[in-house]
């Protein structure tokens, strides 16, 4: 641009010149005197034209400056560089056409910073979500995946961008979803059984990006191992009740059968049947009390209230009640603070729901500690907590089935659990009212010496 400029101030000083020279010339030939006087002026004109040469360098230079100016600052806002501004002289034009252009570069960053914030926000929401997210292009290629679409899908979101889906995971599912949505199919739905190192159950929603032309899809993964666990959990439950609540139903049944049929009219009979009547009227309300109790804990219908309960009477009220029992089956019952413990310990405790733990955990100890055992009730404080521990000499709980024992309707000998009148509640509850008084409860076990159940609940005071 300058050097066009140039040559054009310079031609058009140059060639008048010029032109001028040569008519002058070709009028004088053969006049001596006009010879002579073109000789003189021929300096001077030479002199003229290196005049207006420099004179047209400093005008070119002049009118091509901001220009030059523009074209930078073109090329800096090109680059993403919003916070450069003009300043240009010359001409009232050329500052008119600065002020405009620092004023676009201002709208600008002001567009893309919004742009950006917006951007960072969507990642944000996207990436704190629970579900999986994972957007795809026409080509299948990945655009973009959240943190939780990499943990369920099980690979790097940051390096599967600009990939093409197969490549991210191997799941054939996961592929065929999303061409059925990218291909015009509709909003999809699939079930997916992952097997990897943790096994998982995935929903997949695919849906097709809204356009005339293809433009990709959207991937959402929902993880529903929890719901299946918890759905089979319930049916499991509903298939315990059912079963709990048939059997002592039965035996009522049977025996009022018996009875209409003639044996009303035998002494003997009819008191054996009369009483078995009402061991199993006893055994079902025992189990519909026990699953009640549990609702409400659970539900937090029951409003359990925290205050300073004495351990030391809790824990020998709860072995009085228990004594009688204990002793027709030949068991000893002993309570005993450990050493160092204060005799005023007390815990932050439900009284009425550290009743129920205790008595449930001492009525487990004498259903499973065969004659001549021992069982003993500990207490200590331990830091904030307060712990009790019933230990008793019975038959044990085996390793393996330690970790279910609190489970509802969990039985190691399930024969021998019903014999003894078990609902297979008791720990469960015990479970639930320790955390609901903000404690937990842990057991120790060993085939044919005995079980330990510990329970550290918040200490008063």
């Amino acid at each position: 641009m300058f050097w066009r400029l140039y040559l054009t101030f310079v031609l058009l000083v140059v060639l008048p010149v010029a032109l001028l020279g040569v008519l002058v010339r070709q009028q004088t030939r053969g006049d001596e005197l006009f010879a002579e006087l073109s000789t003189q002026v021929v300096p001077a004109v030479l002199a003229v034209v290196v005049a207006a040469a420099g004179v047209a360098y400093l005008l070119a230079r002049r009118f091509t400056r901001p220009l030059v100016d523009l074209s930078a600052g073109a090329r800096r806002l090109a680059e993403g560089d919003f916070t450069h501004q003009l300043h240009v002289g010359g001409g009232r034009e050329f500052v008119t056409l600065a002020r405009t252009f620092n004023a676009m570069t201002d709208r600008l960053a002001l567009s893309f910073a919004k742009i950006e914030y917006d951007r960072e926000q969507l990642r944000t929401i996207l990436s704190g979500m629970v579900e999986g997210v994972v957007a795809i292009d026409d080509q299948q290629r990945v655009v973009f995946a959240n943190e939780r679409a990499g943990e369920l899908l099980e690979f790097d979101p940051a390096q599967v961008v600009g990939r093409v889906l197969w490549e991210a995971t191997r799941q054939r599912s996961v592929r065929e979803v999303v061409e059925q949505a990218v291909s015009g199919g509709g909003p999809q739905r699939r079930e997916l059984d992952w097997k990897g190192p943790v096994d998982k159950f995935l929903t997949l929603y695919a849906s097709r990006l809204p356009g005339e032309a293809t433009r990709g899809a959207v991937l959402v993964v929902h993880d529903t191992t929890e719901l299946r666990r918890l759905e089979r959990l319930r049916q499991e439950f509903v298939a315990n009740v059912s079963h709990e609540l048939k059997t002592p139903l039965a035996n009522i049944k049977s025996s009022v059968e018996t009875l209409i049929d003639g044996a009303v009219d035998d002494p003997n009979a009819r008191g054996l049947f009369l009483h078995e009547i009402a061991d199993q009227a006893e055994r079902q309300q025992r189990l519909i009390e026990d699953l009640l109790s549990l609702a409400r804990i659970e539900s937090a219908e029951t409003s359990l209230q925290p205050e300073p309960v004495a351990v030391d009477d809790a824990v020998h009220t709860c072995l009085d009640r228990h004594r009688t029992r204990a002793e027709a089956k030949g068991l000893t019952l002993n309570g005993v603070a450990l050493a160092d413990t204060p005799p005023d310990l007390a815990a932050f405790a439900d009284e009425e729901g550290l009743a129920i733990l205790l008595d449930n955990l001492v009525d487990n100890a004498i259903k499973y500690t065969p004659a001549g055992g021992r069982i003993t009730v500990r207490w200590r404080a331990a830091e904030r907590n307060v712990c009790l521990e019933v230990e008793d000499t019975g038959i044990g709980i085996p390793a393996a089935d330690q970790p279910r024992i609190f489970e509802r309707f969990y039985r190691v000998d399930k024969a021998r659990s019903r014999e003894m009148g078990g609902t297979g509640l008791g720990l469960a509850i015990v479970k639930h009212l320790a955390q609901g008084m903000k404690g937990n409860v842990k057991v120790r076990s060993e085939v044919g010496r005995g079980t330990t159940f510990n329970v550290c609940l918040p200490r008063a005071g």
